[in-house]
């Protein structure tokens, strides 16, 4: 039996590369199983039917990441 769940891209942030094939890696605020929006990156599909695996991060990790990458 497959997992299933549901997910909403509730803001569209960033687009930090697309390859030939129009997949994009985003950084994106996103709702999984209507749960309080993460910060998301990932690489979508055209029309974000599809995804490949990503990373989300809390506010409070969001802003340590952000922290750290000022600070380099």
């Amino acid at each position: 039996m497959a997992n299933e769940f549901s997910y909403e891209i509730v803001e569209e942030i960033a687009v930090l590369s697309e390859n030939p094939k129009g997949w994009r890696k985003e950084l994106n605020l996103v709702s999984w199983n209507g749960r309080p929006p993460k910060f998301d990156l990932r690489d979508w599909s055209p029309g974000h039917e599809k995804m490949g695996k990503g990373v989300t991060l809390s506010n409070e990790e969001f802003a340590a990441l952000k922290q750290t990458l000022t600070s380099m």
